[in-house]
């Protein structure tokens, strides 16, 4: 069986069975509190856990199949906790999110991990260190684990904090590639957000089963305090998805700016070119006048008009330059040239 941790606690001393089968009877002949600890376990691993504490079925195949959100329910005198633990790993840029499911009862817990994080050998340290925290009861190895989840969280806000200042100095940098990535790791933030936001209304219900269960006054501030934290996570969480969407409208600002701009120097640069050519038309049309008028009185055929004409090569001249000065004077009122 995917058995990764067992042991009971009898005043906040942690005894070893040997078997589940052990554990069980210890629990019930010394009245202490026992926590299991599985790893992905199947349905038939798992039976005999459910049988012995009673697990409500519909729970015990939610632990089974995973893929659940942070919730909290009651089956009668036991507590069906999800938890969705998250890591950053920084190379691909993505956030890792993986599931726990706790079970408690009166003298009892079970927990399930269906990921490698969170590690809960750290965990049962702490707690095996501090006895009385152990005598709290169940609610001490919840409190436990949750400040640990949470704790976990501060290097994934980090890790999406120091990506965010990246991408605004890409932003107004104005490197490519940047729209892709501000998505990519939107969807990263979305998806750790789905993990920590329901954990708000988890301890929340906790909270309000403390007078129920009379659960002690120091476990109270600590499950407050890790309250405060989660309210505090998922608060800047959701500023940095704020941030993101404002990244992906500024980059859209400055990518329309910059396709402006060279609209601009393209425009700028046809303008030019169009200048250019009116005055290269211009000057043609002025040396094409005199080239056309030579031509015409230099076809020297017998019975042309004015061929022998004594004034018809001054009057040729003067018709060219006249022709030229007329058109350089309209070119250049239109300001082609």
């Amino acid at each position: 069986m995917t058995v990764v941790d067992n042991a009971i606690y009898v005043g906040g001393e942690r005894v070893e069975p040997e078997t589940l089968e052990q554990t069980y009877e210890l629990i019930r002949d010394r009245r202490g509190m026992g926590w299991i600890g599985l790893f992905r376990p199947t349905t038939e691993e798992i039976a005999s856990v459910a049988q012995e504490f009673g697990l409500h079925p519909l729970a015990v195949e939610d632990a089974v199949h995973a893929h659940q959100r942070p919730k909290l329910e009651r089956y009668g005198d036991t507590l069906f906790v999800v938890l969705r633990p998250a890591r950053y790993v920084d190379s691909p840029e993505i956030v890792e999110v993986g599931e726990l499911h706790v079970f408690l009862g009166k003298d009892f817990v079970v927990t399930i991990r269906h990921s490698a994080a969170p590690e809960l050998a750290p965990v049962r340290k702490r707690l095996e260190a501090h006895p009385e925290l152990l005598r709290c009861g169940p609610e001490a190895i919840l409190y436990a684990i949750l400040d640990r989840i949470v704790d976990d969280y501060v290097p994934v806000l980090r890790g999406l904090g120091d990506d965010i200042e990246e991408i605004e100095a890409q932003v107004f940098g104005g490197q490519a590639g940047v729209t892709r990535r501000i998505y990519e790791l939107s969807r990263e933030v979305i998806e750790f957000q789905r993990a920590c936001q329901p954990l708000v209304d988890v301890v929340d219900a906790l909270s309000d089963g403390f007078d129920k269960y009379a659960v002690d006054v120091e476990l109270r501030r600590k499950l407050r305090d890790v309250h405060d934290h989660v309210v505090r996570v998922v608060e800047r969480v959701e500023a940095f998805r704020q941030l993101l969407a404002s990244a992906l409208t500024v980059n859209a600002s400055v990518v329309a700016q910059r396709q402006n701009e060279e609209i601009t120097r393209l425009t700028e640069a046809t303008f030019r070119q169009s200048e250019e050519v009116k005055r290269i038309s211009g000057w043609a049309a002025i040396l094409f006048a005199p080239t056309l008028v030579g031509t015409v009185y230099g076809m020297n055929f017998t019975h042309m008009p004015e061929l022998h004409w004594t004034l018809g090569y001054p009057f040729a001249v003067v018709l060219m330059f006249c022709v030229s000065v007329i058109l350089y004077v309209v070119f250049k009122f239109r300001g082609w040239l």
